[in-house]
């Protein structure tokens, strides 16, 4: 299995896309730390891992990736409890209306702090113990951070300018992230999903209209799984990419080239 022996941490893993790439790591043999604001739907993820283990593989540690102070709590526990990280997902995020004209800063600052800083913070804090680890090991073995971005990124919508302007900054990030790793064997690559079946899109989803119009606009005619996107991120966060670092994979079921 590509995981085994590897500590893996995930962000937004109580659902949608976090939760399928965690449960994706685990049965793949990676030890993950299931991250996120909800103990309830983080637990129940849990549960669904370690009902088929004989040893259980996942753990939950709740937070908030907009608090600098909940990152370096994580940071401690992920260093005193593990002593090794070898898989970061930073998938937590959300979406955020306005227009450049008409967008507070309350609504600006929110999108970033949660879909750019958190990232940041997580890759500065935890990246350490990544790098420690390297150190210790003398890169022998596999380390892997694979960031979420979003379509949104290429593609900006004039309504969503705080969203779309955040997801390009973390695919931008990534790059500057994956230069700055290199010498110590660790890869950064970024994933851009289309529209995905999540508790983010579910809302839009349910509109008949607004579904028909997404599905026209796909060169694939339908929406993504959240399974179809972990396998895209288990690929880049495992061996088989030991050579991809610094990419962006966008996933948009042909969104981008119609």
């Amino acid at each position: 299995m590509r995981f085994n022996d590897s500590i893996a941490l995930i962000t937004g893993a109580g659902s949608g896309i976090g939760k399928a790439t965690a449960v994706r790591l685990a049965n793949e043999g990676a030890k993950v730390i299931l991250v996120g604001r909800t103990r309830s739907k983080l637990e129940a993820v849990a549960s669904e891992i370690n009902e088929t283990k004989k040893i259980p593989m996942a753990e939950v540690f709740t937070a908030d990736v907009k608090d600098p102070g909940d990152i370096q709590e994580m940071a401690d526990y992920v260093k005193e409890q593990f002593g090794d990280l070898h898989v970061i997902i930073n998938n937590a995020g959300g979406s955020a209306n306005g227009k450049i004209l008409e967008a507070s800063e309350e609504i600006w600052d929110h999108a970033h702090d949660l879909n750019l800083k958190s990232v940041f913070l997580i890759c500065q804090k935890l990246g350490r113990i990544m790098v420690e680890g390297a150190e210790r090991d003398q890169g022998s073995q596999n380390r892997s951070i694979v960031n979420v971005a979003s379509l949104s990124g290429y593609k900006a919508g004039a309504q969503f300018v705080p969203y779309s302007t955040s997801k390009a900054g973390v695919i931008s990030f990534t790059k500057a992230l994956a230069l700055e790793l290199a010498p110590h064997g660790i890869r950064a690559n970024s994933v851009s999903p289309g529209f995905v079946e999540t508790p983010l899109t579910e809302g839009g989803l349910q509109n008949e209209k607004f579904k028909q119009l997404v599905e026209k606009k796909t060169a694939l005619g339908r929406v993504a799984k959240p399974e179809e996107i972990a396998n895209i991120i288990a690929f880049l966060a495992s061996e088989e990419a030991s050579y991809m670092t610094g990419t962006d994979a966008l996933c948009d079921g042909g969104w981008y080239i119609k």
